[in-house]
């Protein structure tokens, strides 16, 4: 059993679906993302999601875009990213999926990526720009280092295209919440709940829905469906209100405590 199937059955057995927030790795900076990445732990998270900052981030919203240009700007990449999970794992057995590009890892080398990826204490990787036809560039050299190949589905995605995407899968499947780009909206799609269970039926992993979930009501919503709740972009603004200030981590533990309770079932 991997980390990942250890935090969704932990969950599951206390009646909650599992909490996953989501940031991206340097912003502010690498430093700041450690002892943001033990905030969420403290805070109730199940699995984090670290995003690897690329220049075309095309699944991305305005702030997750703004959010790898800091990153960027701070001179965070790949290796750096690695380096910052290696630290993390130093305190910690937080379940840790990177949240990345095709490019990134092509430029670094597919093997070599795995290779270092497994060594750091990373347990997932999510392509957000491969869909299942093509993770047979990827899937092998993951699989080969015991890495969950985190897959993506859609709305729009119809039952066989969720059945393979979770055979070619590991970990859980990733189920978007809508059509477009990463966000916080006000509204959830009214069609979720369906969504949600065709996923269930499609898939023998957990199915976690993310992409617009930003506030404790929206994710106990979710939670009463859903295996796991991923939320980003509201706890990505967070970290731009703040900046790169001492008192970070704490101010984001403070905003994803209620988001982690929010996740407990009522009976």
């Amino acid at each position: 059993m991997s980390r990942i199937s250890d935090a969704f059955r932990n969950a599951k057995q206390k009646g909650r679906a599992a909490f996953i927030p989501y940031v991206t790795a340097g912003d502010p900076s690498l430093e700041r993302t450690v002892e943001i990445a033990f905030a969420l732990e403290r805070a109730g998270a199940d699995v984090l999601e670290l995003g690897v900052p690329f220049s075309d981030p095309m699944a991305d919203g305005p702030t997750n875009q703004r959010a790898a240009e800091r990153a960027l700007a701070a001179g965070t990449n790949l290796k750096r990213v690695l380096e910052v999970v290696s630290e993390i794992r130093v305190r910690s057995q937080l379940a840790i999926v990177l949240f990345t590009y095709a490019n990134p890892v092509v430029r670094f080398g597919i093997e070599r990526f795995a290779e270092q990826a497994a060594a750091s204490g990373v347990d997932g990787v999510l392509f957000t720009d491969v869909p299942a036809e093509e993770m047979k560039w990827f899937r092998p050299a993951l699989k080969s280092v015991r890495l969950d190949p985190i897959m993506l589905v859609t709305p729009t995605s119809d039952r066989g295209r969720m059945k393979a995407a979770a055979k070619k899968g590991g970990g859980f499947l990733y189920l978007v919440s809508r059509t477009g780009v990463t966000g916080a909206k006000q509204d959830l799609d009214r069609e979720l709940a369906t969504n949600v269970e065709i996923a269930q039926k499609a898939s023998r992993l957990p199915v976690a829905v993310g992409f617009g979930i930003s506030t404790p009501d929206q994710v106990s919503e979710v939670a009463a469906i859903a295996d796991g709740v991923v939320v980003g972009s509201a706890i990505v603004n967070q970290i731009a209100d703040e900046g790169d200030t001492p008192g970070l981590a704490a101010r984001i533990e403070s905003f994803a405590t209620p988001l982690a309770h929010a996740c407990k079932r009522v009976l």
